[in-house]
């Protein structure tokens, strides 16, 4: 894993991306934010698991089927599995640890 600071990268209204093996934040005070780093390194297991390619196909139309859910981008993000997995437990610091295969599943 490798964290690499630059707003150029960084899709308007985010402030992280992860791009196996990269974690991409857009201000340096963001490298030490433990909880930020945390929710991205569970997005780094996530692809890891679905071999990087199969999860951005799924993160792509999962995006798609939510933006036609609720008609809406911002609730569309916030409803995929992989965020939603992601920012449940972005604060639990040792929830890589412990965390069963594919566990996004539960967030669907």
């Amino acid at each position: 894993m490798f964290v690499i600071v630059s707003r150029f990268l960084i899709p308007k209204g985010f402030r992280g991306i992860t791009l196996f093996p990269f974690i991409i934040v857009s201000e340096r005070d963001l490298k030490r934010n433990a909880v930020m780093i945390h929710h991205e390194k569970i997005h780094i297991r996530q692809q890891v698991e679905l071999l990087i390619v199969p999860f951005f196909v799924w993160y792509g139309i999962e995006f798609l089927v939510r933006w036609i859910q609720f008609k809406d981008r911002k609730s569309a993000y916030w409803n995929i599995s992989f965020e939603r997995e992601a920012y449940a437990n972005e604060k639990d610091l040792h929830y890589l640890q412990q965390r069963s295969f594919w566990k996004f599943l539960k967030y669907l």
